[in-house]
C-alpha cells in the first residue's frame, strides 16, 4: 500500500523544514508527500522549493484556514492510507511511517491507525512538556474525554470518501469533528499503537489564548450536536482531567 503524506503551511519559514525532513527521512519509501501552502509570503515557499525532488505536489495559493488546506490535500491525495503532518510538528523518529504501514499490512480490515505524541519546546524538539498517551477505542470513548492525537491519526482514503472531508465552517475543532464522525457515527475499524509518533510544538492555534480555547470547547460541543449525539453534561470536566494528566507522564 501506498501512503499519502499531507503537509499544510503559511509563513513558517522558521519550522517547515524541520517537518519536510521528517517525512524525507523516514525509511517508509513509497510516500506521495503534498504541501499545500496559503500563499506564504515570507521565505518558506524558497526553503521547501530546496527539496522540489522529493516533493509529488506543491501547491502555493490563498485558501480559507487550515481546514480548507488540509481539504486540497486530501482531494489530490492518492496513496490507500493518508496521514496529516502540521508544519509545526515532526515525527518521532525516521520509522514511524514503516510502523504505521506495518499495521496496516498486518490487518487489511484496519481503516485507521492513531498513537501518542509529545509536546515539546517550539524552540527544543528534545524539550518534552507533556506527553499525550491514548488507549485503544471503546464505545464510550469520546464520552469519557478521550481524543485520538490528531497528528498520529491515520487514516485509508476510503474513510473519507465515505465519511466525508473536514467541515470548514470550523475554525478551531473541525479535526474533533471529523474523528468524532470516522470513530463514533461510522465506527471504522482502528487499531492503537502504543508509541510515541510526532512532536508537536507548543503554540498552536487552539491554545494561544483563551479565548481560543474557549471557542475551541464550544466548538466541540457543536460538534456532537450537528452529528445528532447529545454530549455528556461531564465531557468538558472529563477533557480537563485528560489533559492534566498528561503532564504527570
Amino acid at each position: 500500500m501506498r501512503l499519502s503524506i499531507i503537509t499544510v503551511v503559511y509563513n513558517n519559514e522558521r519550522t517547515i523544514t524541520d517537518a519536510v525532513t521528517s517525512v524525507l527521512e523516514q525509511t517508509f519509501k513509497d510516500i506521495e508527500y503534498i504541501i499545500i501552502d496559503g500563499g506564504s509570503t515570507d521565505g518558506t515557499l524558497e526553503r521547501v522549493k530546496a527539496y522540489n525532488n522529493e516533493i509529488d505536489v506543491l501547491i502555493s495559493e490563498p485558501d480559507f484556514g487550515i481546514y480548507d488546506a488540509m481539504n486540497k490535500g486530501l482531494r489530490l491525495a492518492t496513496g490507500d492510507v493518508i496521514g496529516i503532518l502540521n508544519s509545526d510538528d515532526v515525527y518521532a523518529d525516521n520509522n514511524v511511517l514503516a510502523t504505521i504501514m506495518s499495521q496496516f499490512n498486518a490487518d487489511k480490515d484496519l481503516s485507521m491507525v492513531y498513537g501518542d505524541l509529545v509536546y515539546v519546546k517550539a524552540d527544543n524538539l528534545s524539550n518534552v512538556v507533556r506527553t499525550w498517551r491514548s488507549i485503544p477505542y471503546y464505545t464510550n470513548y469520546f464520552e469519557d474525554g478521550h481524543v485520538p492525537p490528531h497528528p498520529s491519526l491515520f487514516i485509508k482514503r476510503e474513510v473519507y470518501e465515505q465519511a466525508g472531508l473536514f467541515n470548514t465552517k470550523m475554525k478551531l475543532a473541525a479535526d474533533y469533528e471529523l474523528m468524532l464522525r470516522v470513530f463514533k457515527l461510522f465506527k471504522f475499524k482502528s487499531s492503537y499503537l502504543p508509541s510515541i509518533l510526532v512532536k508537536m510544538r507548543l503554540g498552536g492555534s487552539t491554545n494561544k489564548s483563551w479565548k481560543n480555547i474557549l471557542n475551541g470547547n464550544l466548538e466541540i460541543l457543536k460538534a456532537w450536536k450537528i452529528n445528532g449525539l447529545s454530549a455528556p453534561i461531564l465531557l468538558m470536566p472529563a477533557r480537563v482531567i485528560r489533559r492534566l494528566a498528561q503532564f504527570k507522564q
